[in-house]
């Protein structure tokens, strides 16, 4: 017994000595989305019903818990999490959101959808993918994350980037529709970037068919924030950056000019020129670069009671350019409230108001800058020095231009939006609701012409050195005004019902008017007997004697349209879908008549889910299959001139009699009463999946898009070009597929994602004009649109070499007056002679190629994220090496131009005399194809802690990002982004601004 005794005391003794008694627990429940406290969330032990929940600051405290057990820790609408204990005393958790990416809501066209539901081509952008990018635009932040959108930035300050959906379907207007909160919009320029909740890019004619005759060119859908529900927010955003130039186009230095220039003369066997006074070697883009601030700030306070939600945010954007002096200002107060006065009746409204601030350049700088020829010095004091006699009258002292337009404008700009709405909710099923919308816009512009600097011109061959001031320069002023107005009303209907839990319908009926009108007026006078002062409050018309002449200008229009539609979402079992819309639309840019002022548009959508059925439930390696297909006809009228129907006049020739020059008027065009919209009819074909437990997406999608009737000008026969038809002809396709992937994984704390895309478009015009010999020519004949290409092509001629010999030159097609030296074109049509007949297709100024990709990765509060983006397939033009007006300083290339036989088989002679050597060739353009890290960007977010949250901060994130830092190109230019604005004449760089570099740093404050 005492044996016994003894053996059980010992065992007590030990388990008093080694055995762990039981903790308290204490920690934190947040969203992991925004950080916000989750009330309520459950905390519980494994295995057994001990448990608690959070307080209303997301707070838990449990007592009594083993050392080695684990907590079980869940949210309605959230993922549970288990988090072993291991002798932890404080434990806090981020839940993320356990609805299912197909399950989240997508704005489309009056309505949302679930994403599985969609049987078109939808993409979403998040606004905080757009808040966190350093781009004043919000469109800019778009650029590579959309399959099938192509988005081409201007590193100008405050300049709006060119936006194509799906190629170009038109050789007039090719801007997508943005549609803001419900109003529709030319641009969103006016909008904060950290003012969007998301953004959703409709490409397939189904999806756009409900916009009737604004949507064929696609449609771009923005949702501003509300109010978070159940609490008082106060959210603070700041990105501050640096924008540096990462590539200068590649001149030679004042010994290279000296060469190239020297032998230039030799070639044209004239004499040399007198170098003694310019000794200089100055790199004049150097001098009109800078680094330039670039800077994002939103503040926005939002609280939600039982009644009401209301927001109030203000904003402030400012872009510097890198080139010296380019400002761009703005200022954006937003309020948004609602009111539910009962759980059946909400009211509201939202009110934007913006106002910019811009400071223009001297026009051509760039180019200026490039052209100037580097042995000249600057300045000596006030006084510039000129250029040498060979480029004095046409190319001036780049820095004095850019001081001498420095600030000498005043444009500025406000824009007022606002909308107010009712919502009415009766019978169970019915949504009444109607919304009034406004959108008035009014800018004005004041510009100064100032006397030009004194000059120095250096001596040359014997000639002294002076000062030079022009006595015939004169002091101007300029001063415009514009206002554009914007009225709409929406008012819907929209029913929703399950029946007997498998069949679900949304059906919505509407009535829709816009009315736009838009007007301006314009003006400028020399002074020819006093100075103006260079002080902007003397810069108005009337500072000039009224007997001063005056060049004046103005015009408008008044744009009406009234629409009906409908659309009926339907599906059966959750797994067969069908999506039909129509539209009634009526415009008074077409003439009166039911079938010219009116059109009827539509689409049908159909979708299966094929994992949904019974024979697929053996199928394990996926977990979502959905096949769609989608056909529609919409309108395209977007940017129409209005009232082309009716005859227009122009001032025509003008005659003498006695001492008075009178005008002739004729007429602008000849008018085609049945003059109607374009019709854009497409089908969509689609396979969307998701695989390995959701982690892996994908979406796949190939397009027919036919766009006909475009709206075309004819030169009437027999009228050397002065008369225009203008009607309805021509067809123009665009044909591509899509394909959207991405990866989503979480190992422990760890989490990553990689998100590629990339489309591919062709484009073909089926037919234009009358006849297949009809062609529409665009940048002098540099583009070319013609049945059979793609629209507005490069056209020209294509270099084979560059002739060595005249032995050479007998072997082969030239024109009569070729030398050696200059360069081979390509006996296109093989008939031994060189002609214009042998000019061909080049290539392509739009991408055939876009492609993008985003990954992210993070552990605990760290994060990271890379964009890339990049296409192929094009060309560019290098339009400024193009330029003979004088002589130009030399870019890098022409340092191995040809100097006898076997020299250069790519670069002609120096000698600017040899006009076969300007035509138009292969030999100027330059592949567009390039590669681009887009942005790159680390992050901390700190988590609740007691020092932050005793001044009530919830969250905070501070960031570094680059944007542009590395891009991959083989053009010779500041950037390979060549402009794609004008269908028919685009692709060419004469002098693009620069894209920069951005270098910043972020924070996000949440209180």
């Amino acid at each position: 017994m005492k044996n016994y005794l003894l053996l059980v005391l010992c065992l007590f003794s030990f388990h008093v000595l080694f055995a762990q008694e039981n903790i308290t627990v204490r920690g934190k429940v947040t969203d992991a989305s925004d950080g916000q406290p989750l009330i309520g969330a459950g905390v519980q032990i494994k295995g057994t019903t001990q448990g608690t929940v959070t307080d209303i600051d997301g707070n838990y405290e449990l007592q009594n818990v083993p050392p080695n057990a684990t907590l079980v820790i869940s949210y309605v609408g959230y993922s549970d999490q288990e988090h072993p204990v291991n002798n932890r005393a404080v434990i806090n958790a981020q839940l993320g959101s356990a609805i299912s990416e197909l399950e989240q809501v997508v704005v489309v066209g009056y309505g949302t959808q679930r994403k599985r539901d969609l049987t078109g081509s939808i993409s979403s952008v998040s606004g905080q993918e757009i808040a966190q990018q350093p781009n004043v635009n919000p469109v800019s932040s778009l650029q590579g994350k959309v399959a099938g959108l192509t988005v081409v930035n201007s590193g100008r300050a405050g300049a709006s980037p060119t936006v194509r959906i799906r190629g170009v379907n038109s050789t007039n207007n090719t801007d997508p529709l943005y549609v803001v909160d419900g109003i529709f919009q030319n641009n969103i320029d006016y909008l904060n970037p950290g003012d969007i909740e998301s953004i959703e890019v409709l490409r397939d004619p189904s999806s756009i068919a409900i916009f009737g005759l604004q949507g064929g060119n696609g449609v771009i859908i923005v949702t501003t924030k509300r109010a978070a529900k159940g609490e008082t927010r106060v959210n603070f955003q700041s990105n501050v950056g640096v924008q540096r130039v990462q590539k200068k186009i590649d001149v030679v230095d004042a010994a290279g000019f000296r060469q190239l220039y020297n032998e230039q003369l030799a070639n044209l066997n004239a004499a040399p020129f007198d170098y003694t006074n310019y000794n200089a070697n100055t790199d004049w883009q150097d001098l009109i670069f800078q680094n330039a601030l670039i800077t994002n700030n939103n503040l926005s306070i939002s609280n939600s009671g039982e009644k009401t939600t209301t927001l109030v945010s203000i904003g402030y954007n400012e872009q510097e350019g890198v080139i010296k002096y380019d400002n761009y200002k703005k200022y954006i107060a937003r309020l948004n409230q609602e009111i539910r006065i009962t759980d059946n009746i909400k009211v509201g409204a939202d009110l934007t108001g913006f106002h910019f601030r811009q400071q223009g350049i001297a026009g051509g700088i760039l180019n200026n800058a490039l052209w100037a020829a580097p042995i000249v010095p600057v300045q000596e004091g006030d006084r510039y020095y000129s250029m040498p006699s060979f480029q004095r009258a046409q190319v001036g002292n780049p820095v004095a231009n850019i001081n001498r337009t420095r600030g000498n404008t005043v444009d500025q700009g406000y824009r007022v939006v606002g909308s107010l709405f009712g919502e009415v909710k009766f019978l169970e099923n019915f949504t009444a609701r109607s919304t009034v919308y406004t959108s008035l816009g009014f800018n004005t512009f004041r510009g100064y012409t100032p006397l030009p600097f004194t000059v120095i011109n250096l001596g040359e061959g014997g000639a002294p050195t002076e000062d030079f001031f022009n006595p015939l320069s004169r002091t101007s002023v300029s001063q415009s005004q514009s206002q554009g107005r914007r009225f709409q009303q929406d008012h819907t209907l929209t029913y929703n019902k399950t029946f007997a839990d498998k069949h679900s319908v949304t059906a919505l009926a509407g009535f829709t008017t816009l009315f736009t009108a838009t007007s301006n007026v314009s003006g400028s006078r020399t002074d020819t007997t006093l100075v103006i002062p260079r002080d902007p409050n003397f810069w108005y018309l009337g500072i000039v004697d009224e007997s001063m002449p005056m060049s004046t200008g103005g015009g408008g229009s008044e744009i009406a349209f009234m629409s009906f539609l409908g659309r009926i979402n339907y599906a059966f079992n959750n797994k067969y879908l069908v999506n039909l819309s129509f539209r009634r639309d009526g415009s008074s840019i077409f003439a009166p008549g039911s079938d010219t002022r009116w059109g009827d548009f539509g689409s049908v959508g159909l979708g299966w889910v094929v994992s949904d059925e019974s024979f697929f439930e053996g199928v394990t390696a996926l977990d979502f299959l959905k096949l769609r297909g989608a056909w529609g006809e919409v309108g395209s009228a977007l940017g129409f001139p209005a009232n082309l129907y009716q005859p227009g006049a122009v001032i025509a020739n003008r005659a003498i009699f006695g001492n008075n020059v009178n005008a002739s008027v004729g007429p602008a065009y000849v008018p085609d009463p049945n003059l109607h919209w374009e019709v854009v009819r497409g089908i969509d074909l689609g396979l969307d999946l998701r695989a390995i437990d959701s982690k892996l997406s994908a979406e796949f999608t190939l397009y027919d898009r036919t766009t006909k009737d475009i709206l075309t000008r004819v030169t009437l026969p027999g009228t050397a070009g002065d008369y225009e038809f203008r009607t309805n002809l021509g067809n123009i396709s665009n044909r591509g597929i899509e394909v959207a992937l991405g990866w989503t994984d979480q190992i422990g704390d760890f989490n990553y994602s990689f998100s590629p895309n990339f489309s591919y478009n062709k484009n073909n015009v089926e037919s234009i004009g009358p006849n297949l010999e009809f062609q529409i020519v665009g940048n002098g004949g540099v583009n070319l649109t013609e049945t059979g290409q793609s629209i507005g092509y490069f056209y020209g001629y294509r270099q084979t070499g560059i002739y060595q010999t005249t032995a050479d030159m007998d072997r082969v097609a030239t024109f009569p007056n070729s030398l050696p030296g200059d360069i081979a074109f390509e006996d296109v049509n093989g008939d031994g002679i060189l002609s214009p007949a042998d000019r061909t297709f080049l290539g392509t100024p739009f991408p055939k190629w876009n492609f993008g990709g985003n990954f992210t990765m993070g552990y605990k509060g760290f994060d990271a994220s890379v964009d890339v983006q990049g296409v192929a397939g094009n060309e560019i033009y290098v339009e400024r090496r193009n330029a003979t007006f004088a002589v130009l300083n030399y870019e890098a290339n022409r340092l191995n131009a040809w100097r006898g036989p076997g020299t250069s088989n790519v670069e002609p002679i120096l000698d600017n005399t040899r006009g076969n050597n300007f035509l138009f060739s292969s030999y100027f353009l330059e592949p567009g194809d390039y590669f681009r890290f887009r942005n790159i960007q680390i992050g901390y977010t700190f988590g609740a802690m007691e020092n932050l949250s005793k001044i009530g901060l919830k969250k905070l994130r501070l960031s570094l990002s680059g944007q542009n830092v590395a891009t991959f190109s083989r053009t010779s230019g500041y950037t390979p982004e060549a402009p794609l604005s004008n269908p028919i004449a685009s692709g060419a760089d004469n002098g693009l601004y620069p894209v920069p570099a951005t270098y910043s740093i972020g924070v996000s404050a949440t209180f």
